[in-house]
């Protein structure tokens, strides 16, 4: 055991955060603190630290033990270059080779006895140096650093000039150096491309030492994680799964909770109709068996509505007009900032209703063509073209379209006055902002919160083409099973720039990777990316630039045979037809999938509702009292199961197709 926290408590003005927090980290164990924004995950890693008292419980660290913290927030005010911030993490052993170095010196000119003296104090810090891996101290701060992202280029920038994302990973290669004991993450992947992502988690999954880390980022936790510590409904529960298994537990806990509830609220509703029964007799008798049974319900335990279930979360995106087919045409397109080329020479169309993902590494010009797209920066050379009643509903990294002094709710309503309050509510609610929240001013979000607060507002808007700058950025795990759902029954059309790899992968139709400065196209997801990646990169990526006015865009393209980028190949046009084809008729067979299967919910839900109509019915004196109306209900009631049954074994068949 490294770690071992005791009934810890918080709260905050009267709220409780959580408490009865009982858990312990053992010795090389991963471990990952979830749970919805505000639930108090930053808040315990803060308490297992130091840097905030607990209301009750304690926290031990295993005696000797050391520990590593890396808040969301850097501000180690350092004059020193990235290169010697990170450096500093191996200090102990810089100190000891500047002793070696020294003895060296002094060794020149010592005799006798002192020389002796000396060498034997060299030897033995040499082998000190050698056990602490000093030889290789530099190539490992060097492969932390550009596994972080980082070029080789940028070593000597001065950490005082970087940005807040940057200074995150700076001083996470910093602790990832100083190799505590037991290393706090607090949100590492924050600010991290994919390829950096990756690097981390094979890096945290054989890392010596013990780690606990707050991340929403899915795929990530389950690459190295064994252990959830999951903060809800103020209580603190362990799981001994990855994110996947854990998730999957909490659906069989949740369904399991919901039934329990709604079989005793059948049963209380069914005798509450009972009592009420019984007490319309007006005879003694039967009002002494009401009470009696007015006395055996009042002594029920009632469950309470499963926390999740209390609201709809969930809302539908649907564009108030339709576009036409072709949505988006570039061509030729190319961009690049002084000597650095981002892309070039790019064909690219997008058609109505594909979900396109746009991924790759920091810098290389994912964002930048979103805002060539809207219009916000010109392009060096090509074009870019909207299709026929095209509506762009844009978000982007900074959420610079908020009004300072409006309330959340002032800053929907003022937006689209035609919504009613309720509608509004239920908008912010889908984005966790509930109750009191909504009357909060935009100035006293926090970053994550106007990042929440711009998709609201924005899934309102009458746009067809959503072009979203990483929308999952400051989103919790809620809130990006929110948004998944909410885009992939969108019936618009959305390009999108996302590291978050289990966001693409349950929302996007396709893919586009921005490497090699061209575009390398995959139809499908992210596991058919992964699968392809390396076949296709070597192919339309890996050789030089293409001559100039040649298509760019890597593989098929909206329906026109383009050039891989130096390949000197051009895709077979029939092949690249039949690819697209066989896609658009998949997305045709599973939108006649969905639309068959609820037009059967809707039925199966009117035929229930008619059914309990029939059973009060049942219960009327003079209906019960009319045989020939009882056998037309009973008839009608047995009609209804019958079909029921039909409809539930259609809605099956269809859900397994």
């Amino acid at each position: 055991m490294i770690l071992s926290c005791y009934n810890l408590s918080k709260s905050f003005l009267g709220d409780t955060l959580f408490s009865g927090g009982t858990f312990r980290i053992e010795d090389k164990e991963k471990a990952a603190i979830v749970g919805i924004n505000g639930a108090g995950k930053s808040t315990l890693l803060k308490i297992i630290v130091g840097e905030l008292a607990a209301d009750s419980g304690e926290v031990v660290l295993a005696k000797g033990k050391t520990l590593g913290y890396l808040a969301q927030h850097q501000d180690l005010s350092a004059h020193r270059t990235i290169y010697e911030e990170v450096l500093e993490a191996k200090r102990e052993v810089l100190d000891l080779e500047q002793e070696i170095r020294r003895l060296e010196r002094q060794m020149k000119d010592a005799q006798g006895e002192e020389l002796s003296s000396m060498m034997e104090t060299y030897a033995r810090l040499n082998h000190e140096f050698e056990q602490k891996d000093g030889y290789a101290c530099q190539s490992e701060v060097t492969a932390v650093l550009k596994g972080l992202g980082f070029e080789e280029s940028e070593f000597q920038k001065p950490y005082e000039s970087l940005s807040g994302g940057q200074k995150t990973r700076v001083a996470l290669g910093r602790l990832l150096l100083e190799k505590p004991d037991l290393l706090l993450l607090d949100e590492p992947t924050n600010h991290l491309d994919i390829p950096s992502v990756t690097w981390l988690e094979t890096y945290l999954k054989n890392y010596p030492g013990s780690v606990l880390v707050v991340a929403h980022d899915r795929y990530f936790l389950d690459r190295f994680v064994t252990k959830i510590i999951e903060v809800e409904a103020g209580k603190v529960s362990v799981f001994f799964f990855n994110y996947s298994a854990y998730a999957e537990k909490k659906k069989q806990l949740r369904e399991a909770a919901l039934r329990q509830y709604l079989n005793q609220q059948q049963e209380i509703k069914h005798q509450e109709a009972v009592i009420a029964k019984l007490k319309s007799f007006n005879r003694e008798k039967s009002i002494r068996r009401a009470e009696s049974r007015e006395k055996a319900l009042a002594k029920i335990q009632r469950l309470e509505k499963p926390a999740e279930l209390q609201d709809s979360m969930f809302f539908t995106l649907e564009p108030n007009e339709v576009s036409g087919n072709d949505v988006l045409a570039i061509r030729n397109l190319s961009k690049a900032y002084g000597s650095h080329t981002l892309f070039q020479n790019v064909d690219l169309d997008i058609q109505r209703g594909e979900r396109v993902a746009v991924i790759g590494a920091n810098g290389t010009g994912k964002t930048t063509l979103l805002k060539i797209i809207n219009g916000l920066v010109q392009p060096d050379t090509g074009s870019v073209t909207l299709g026929s009643r095209v509506a762009i509903g844009y978000y982007d990294q900074e959420q610079q379209l908020l009004e300072e002094g409006n309330t959340l709710f002032e800053e929907i309503q003022n937006a689209y006055p035609h919504l009613n309050n309720t509608t509004i509510r239920n908008t912010l609610a889908a984005f966790l902002f509930t109750g009191d929240d909504v009357f909060k001013r935009i100035s006293e979000l926090s970053g994550g919160e106007r990042g929440r607060m711009s998709l609201a507002k924005l899934i309102l808007s009458p746009c067809n083409f959503l072009i979203l700058d990483e929308p999952t950025n400051h989103l919790d795990m809620t809130s990006k099973e929110i948004l998944e759902q909410a885009l992939s029954h969108y019936t618009g059309t959305v390009l999108y720039v996302s590291h978050d790899r289990y966001f693409v992968n349950q929302t996007a139709t396709r893919i586009l990777e921005l490497t090699g400065e061209t575009f390398v196209n995959y139809i499908g997801n992210y596991d058919y990316y992964l699968e392809k990646k390396e076949e296709l990169t070597a192919l339309y990526a890996g050789a030089p630039s293409p001559e100039p006015g040649r298509g760019g865009s890597g593989a098929w393209a909206g329906g026109k045979a383009s050039v891989a980028a130096g390949a000197g190949k051009t895709v077979p046009e029939d092949s690249g037809r039949a690819d697209w084809k066989a896609q658009k008729e998949e997305q045709a067979r599973l939108r006649k999938r969905q639309n068959d299967m609820k037009k059967i919910e809707e039925r199966i839900d009117a035929l229930e509702k008619r059914s309990a109509e029939i059973e009060e019915l049942l219960t009327q004196p003079d209906v019960y009292t009319n045989v020939s109306r009882c056998m037309e209900l009973n008839q009608e009631q047995a009609s209804i199961q019958a079909e029921t049954e039909r409809l539930f074994e259609q809605w099956e068949a269809l859900e397994n197709s």
